[in-house]
C-alpha cells in the first residue's frame, strides 16, 4: 500500500530539474526593424530611362524652343526672360518649404496636330523639408506633379517623382510606371523665382518648363 505515494512521488520529482513542468514564459514577438531610410543621392534612385532623359536635358530644351518660334512664339518666350533661357541660373537652387504659385509651360509638340506652345495659368504647388530633400506636390490641375527634390550642386537640384492625373488621389511611387515617372532639373532664376525643367516627358511636349513664385 506504500507503492502507490511512492510511485506519485517519483512522477512528481524523478524528471531531473522539471524544466518540462514548470510554466514556459510566452514567446516574445521578433523586434521589429526600423525602416531603412530613405537615399538622399539622386544617382542611386534614378532609373536609366530618366538618367538617359537627364542627360539630354539641353538637346530638349533647344529642340522644344526652335518649335516654339517657328509657331510665332518668340515674342512670349522672349518675355519670360531668364524662366526659358537654359544656360542661365542662380546660386542657391533650393526652395524655402511652402506654398507656390506655379505655372508650366509646354514647348515642342512630340506629334503633328498638337501645339508646340502653350502656357497653362497658375496653380497651387507645396514644398516641404524633410531631412536633406524637399518633398514637392502640384495641388490642383489635370496633371499634377508630386515627388521628391534632392541636392546635386550649387546651382541645381534634381526633381524625381511622378505624375497624377485627373481625379487620382495617391501618387504612384517613383519606378513603378515608366509612362508616370518624371525627373527634372530644379534652377532659381531670380530672387524668388525658380523653375524645373522635365525633359522629354512621355506626352504632348518636348520639355515642360514650371515656374515658382512664393504665394502670399
Amino acid at each position: 500500500m506504500l507503492i502507490i505515494p511512492a510511485a506519485l512521488g517519483c512522477l512528481a520529482g524523478c524528471g531531473g530539474d522539471g524544466v518540462e513542468d514548470r510554466p514556459q514564459p510566452a514567446s516574445q514577438p521578433a523586434a521589429s526593424k526600423p525602416p531603412k531610410p530613405q537615399p538622399s543621392d539622386w544617382r542611386e534612385i534614378i532609373s536609366d530611362a530618366d538618367r538617359d532623359r537627364l542627360a539630354r536635358w539641353r538637346q530638349s530644351w533647344m529642340a522644344g524652343l526652335e518649335k516654339a518660334g517657328a509657331a510665332g512664339q518668340a515674342k512670349a518666350i522672349a518675355a519670360q526672360g531668364m524662366l526659358m533661357k537654359p544656360d542661365l541660373s542662380m546660386p542657391g537652387p533650393s526652395l524655402p518649404a511652402g506654398d507656390y504659385a506655379c505655372r508650366v509651360i509646354k514647348m515642342g509638340a512630340q506629334a503633328k496636330g498638337m501645339p508646340n506652345y502653350t502656357a497653362y495659368p497658375a496653380f497651387t504647388c507645396r514644398v516641404s523639408a524633410e531631412g536633406a530633400v524637399l518633398r514637392f506636390a502640384k495641388l490642383d490641375g489635370s496633371q499634377r506633379h508630386v515627388g521628391t527634390i534632392y541636392p546635386d550642386d550649387g546651382t541645381r537640384m534634381i526633381f524625381l517623382g511622378s505624375l497624377m492625373l485627373g481625379d487620382e488621389t495617391r501618387p504612384l511611387r517613383y519606378g513603378r510606371d515608366t509612362e508616370r515617372d518624371m525627373v527634372g532639373v530644379v534652377e532659381r532664376v531670380g530672387q524668388a523665382r525658380w523653375r524645373i525643367a522635365f525633359p522629354y516627358p512621355r506626352w504632348e511636349s518636348l520639355i515642360d518648363v514650371m515656374e515658382l513664385t512664393p504665394k502670399g
